[in-house]
């Protein structure tokens, strides 16, 4: 009987051991990084089976992924798992990979990554990004003395949230999202009204370069900064619409006098009616006396200033609880619904 269970035994051993092997046949490291930078952004990737896969890195270690869940992509039989992490400034391991899936358990061991230090010129911002662009900029009057540059700043790879602006005494990054490798943010910078140009610098870790980007901060026209909100193609497609309405309303009360055909000259007038409703004056709203005007409109945002004394002022705009107004001629900003008092 002893003789019996000790086949058995065997036996058992050696189908969860093939189980395994299997396993760590499945599984491997399709890329990691052999060197990188302090407070880069970087990933790792993990090909394997497209079945239900379960990871866990050793939670003792103090490196751990950005975001718990992996990217994941399939390509025919195969799934690649990536994972982010932010290098620190010492010597890096990324910790071992506990994998539990339908084709059995196993581990990937640590692997060492090596961490340089990256000194930049004059202009560098401390960010690392595979790619970083500017969505949307504006420029308005912050006081009698500055301006105030909002910048939507969209990149790949990148820690904008240790973002610094060389020369700048005032500036935030605020509203950071991250999805993966894309992440926005939101930054402003306050700067004197004689500096029409506001310069920095990020370094590009697949051209293994500094890129310069370059934005314009000067006023160039306050009526138009006034009624913009931070995404400037919003405005250009509001003009778009207005322009469209005219070309109609003209064609359609043209084609009435030709053909005094009815139909043209109700179509006319809907299209005359609803481009009148673009000249309607903003509305405007009574703001109490103190109340914090916000340079965004994120619950994070830094206060621009406080208003004096209280006021009316016109709405220009909304987002989500926040409200968008002028406070002096050319220095806009946000206040929150709580502050809007009766007229």
């Amino acid at each position: 009987m002893s003789l019996i269970h000790s086949v058995w035994l065997v036996v058992l051993l050696l189908l969860n051991s093939s189980s395994l092997l299997s396993a760590q046949d499945n599984y491997h490291y399709s890329y990691i990084p052999k060197k990188v930078y302090a407070q880069q952004i970087f990933s790792a990737t993990v090909v394997g089976p497209d079945t239900k896969t379960h990871f866990i890195f050793d939670r003792t270690s103090s490196i751990q992924p950005i975001f718990k869940k992996p990217l994941e992509v399939k390509n025919g039989k195969d799934t690649f798992y990536t994972f982010y992490f932010k290098a620190k400034k010492t010597t890096l391991f990324v910790p071992m990979l506990f994998i539990h899936s339908n084709e059995g358990n196993t581990s990937l061991t640590k692997q060492q990554i090596i961490v340089e230090n990256l000194h930049g010129d004059t202009q560098y911002t401390s960010v690392l990004a595979t790619d970083m662009r500017i969505k949307s900029q504006q420029v308005s009057n912050y006081d009698d003395k500055n301006h105030i540059v909002t910048l939507l700043i969209e990149a790949y790879e990148a820690n904008l949230e240790d973002m610094v602006l060389p020369h700048v005494k005032e500036y935030g990054v605020e509203a950071l999202k991250r999805n993966n490798a894309k992440v926005i943010a939101e930054l402003y910078a306050v700067l004197p009204r004689d500096k029409k140009m506001l310069h920095f610098s990020y370094f590009n870790t697949i051209k293994k370069k500094f890129v310069t980007l370059s934005v314009p901060a000067e006023v160039s026209n306050s009526s138009v900064t006034t009624q913009s909100d931070l995404n400037p193609k919003i405005d250009a497609f509001e003009r778009l619409k207005r322009y469209t309405l005219i070309v109609f309303s003209l064609f359609f009360i043209i084609m009435f006098l030709w053909k005094r055909d009815f139909f043209y000259l109700i179509i006319g007038i809907i299209a005359l009616i609803t481009l009148l409703t673009f000249y309607v004056p903003h509305k405007k709203i009574c703001i109490k006396q103190g109340t914090p005007l916000y340079i965004l409109p994120t619950v994070t945002s830094s206060i621009g200033i406080y208003i004096e004394e209280k006021l009316e002022s016109m709405l220009l705009g909304k987002h989500g609880n926040y409200t968008k107004i002028e406070y002096k001629k050319g220095m806009i900003g946000w206040i929150k619904d709580e502050d809007i008092c009766n007229l």
